[in-house]
């Protein structure tokens, strides 16, 4: 079995090629991928060369852990049929290729306990369910809260936003400097950092992925308040003590969705109380993934840039 995949041969070296697949086994499932995303945060800097090291790590790699698409092969232990849609968080299948992410290809071989079913009718937004479910996995347990500041106006603030008045809270205010992502808030109010007079946030939220932020954020906390770092950062991290020590700030971190955020987002997008609508904004051919990528990483008009591996852009 080969399959066409995107391959990260060095830092800003991507191209599109062929790659063995390892046999299926019996708990295994095959997939036709539609729509892969392309992730501006992980996946930008594994492009770029910036990614700290991470077990199993190197080149090439196969990135991507955003994908949809469907079973055309199940394994008698799978419990799944031929025909259905399901959402793949990447596959590790490749002959002479890292799969660290994986799922950025035309055909994944990957364990049946790692795909999510998914409505067909989601289409290409079905590979926005890891983003969503991250968002919900850093609002959703026992001693969270939602934000009522969220600093960035991208895929993940505005989903942080959406899932936040899902919930039937007040809506958040949404800062972003950018006149590009200002546009497009469902509910709730995007306005500059500068604009806002306010200094007793309860619960803010970074989707920014700023290093450089917490001495800003920490004086717009109430006394007591929360900062949830919700973005990756490669650098560290620090801030001036006394300002923190005067609001008894807390900080807390923010890691990938587990497979229970995954149920219950699917099911907050069935239902239709969390919509998933508007945050695509490019679309390309998996053929110009090259452009595609850089595209993604280097236009701030691009919110989500999703490879079309059926070959319509």
């Amino acid at each position: 079995m080969q399959t066409q995949a995107v391959i990260l041969t060095a830092p800003e070296q991507l191209e599109l090629g062929t790659l063995g697949l390892t046999p299926p086994a019996a708990d295994d499932l095959v997939v036709a991928i539609s729509h892969s995303g392309i992730s501006t945060g992980t996946e930008k800097l594994f492009w770029s060369g910036q990614m700290p090291p991470f077990p199993g790590m190197g080149y090439p790699l196969v990135p991507g852990y955003e994908s949809a698409g469907e079973v055309v092969e199940a394994g008698a232990d799978t419990g799944f049929r031929v025909g259905e849609r399901v959402f793949v968080p990447g596959a590790s299948c490749y002959v002479g290729a890292f799969g660290l992410f994986g799922g950025a290809a035309a055909c994944v071989v990957t364990k049946a306990s790692r795909v999510t079913r998914i409505d067909a009718g989601l289409g290409a937004e079905g590979a926005l369910l890891a983003l969503a479910a991250t968002a919900r996995h850093a609002m959703a347990g026992p001693g969270k809260a939602v934000p009522d500041l969220i600093v960035g106006h991208g895929v993940l603030g505005r989903l942080l936003a959406r899932l936040t008045i899902a919930a039937g809270a007040p809506a958040p205010t949404v800062w972003d400097i950018n006149p590009d992502r200002m546009t497009g808030a469902q509910g709730y109010e995007v306005i500059a950092p500068e604009a806002d007079t306010r200094r007793d946030y309860r619960s803010i939220y970074d989707a920014s992925g700023r290093a450089d932020l917490l001495n800003d954020l920490i004086p717009r906390l109430a006394r007591g308040g929360e900062i949830v770092l919700a973005g990756f950062y490669t650098q560290p991290l620090s801030f001036a003590f006394p300002p923190a020590f005067m609001k008894e700030a807390r900080l807390r971190i923010a890691a990938e969705w587990a497979p229970d955020d995954m149920v219950a987002t699917r099911s907050l997008v069935e239902s239709g109380a969390l919509s998933l609508g508007g945050l695509i904004t490019h679309t390309a051919r998996a053929t110009d993934a090259s452009a595609a990528y850089r595209t993604a990483f280097s236009d701030p008009s691009c919110l989500k840039m999703i490879l079309d591996w059926k070959g319509r852009a």
